[in-house]
């Protein structure tokens, strides 16, 4: 399962903190690390703060954009220190790394982290499906990236340790066929924006709103690849019959 977990860190502006991740990933037994468009990397600082988790910085992957990294994901879980204007599904780190194991039984899936000063943007965390919080002190709860980074795989590794011990991993069930891809979501909610201007739906003004909200309705739902073909089948033909009318 550990393989097919990977950690997600988006524009990380200090190289010292891709250090101490990947310190804070190989302590737990993870290896996969992807990296969007940090700002600097590989650096001596990121050498320096991994204290001998080098293979981890050497078998990262650099990406562009938070899309590339998780294409081939069918479970991404963005981490959120706030609630949004529009609410979205949140858990806790137990709750995250339960849903986590199981998919990663079937599939590859990722946990993402957002920049040191503001985290993700909205736009990025409406590519996951989940957010996870962690509940620090309400006074005082500021975790840098290696903290967070060593709070959430921690936890996956007590709970696949704990999985080990009792000899029983929960089936992910419900599904009969491989859920969809990341990339297979996002051309979805393209090909839906766009049959929805095209029949006079999404309103300019609201159209972000709106097309977050089914997002969520859909992110709920947890997509099968089968019916996301169905659903994009549907949207041809209303497509076709708009055109046509």
């Amino acid at each position: 399962m550990l393989e097919h977990i990977r950690i997600v860190l988006v524009n990380t502006s200090h190289p010292g903190n891709i250090g101490a991740v990947a310190r804070a990933m190989k302590t737990m037994g993870l290896t996969k690390l992807m990296l969007v468009s940090p700002d600097e990397f590989p650096h001596p600082y990121a050498t320096s703060r991994a204290a001998g988790a080098d293979d981890i910085l050497q078998q990262a992957v650099v990406v562009e954009s938070l899309a590339d990294a998780v294409a081939d994901c069918q479970l991404v879980i963005g981490t959120s220190a706030r609630q949004r204007k529009v609410p979205w599904p949140l858990v806790n780190p137990r709750e995250c790394v339960q849903q986590l194991l199981v998919e990663a039984q079937q599939g590859e899936v990722a946990l993402v982290f957002g920049r040191e000063e503001h985290g993700l943007t909205n736009d990025e965390l409406a590519l996951c499906q989940l957010h996870v919080h962690i509940p620090a002190n309400e006074t005082y709860s500021s975790l840098n990236l290696g903290a967070a980074v060593q709070v959430m795989t921690y936890e996956i590794r007590m709970q696949v340790l704990e999985a080990s011990q009792s000899e029983v991993i929960e089936a992910f069930s419900g599904h009969d066929t491989p859920l969809a891809t990341s990339a297979e979501l996002e051309h979805f909610y393209q090909h839906l924006e766009q049959t929805l201007q095209e029949i006079n739906f999404l309103k300019s003004a609201s159209a972000h709103s709106m097309m977050t909200k089914l997002r969520r309705i859909y992110q709920r739902a947890r997509l099968e690849q089968q019916e996301v073909q169905i659903l994009r089948g549907i949207l041809s033909q209303t497509q076709n019959k708009a055109k046509n009318k």
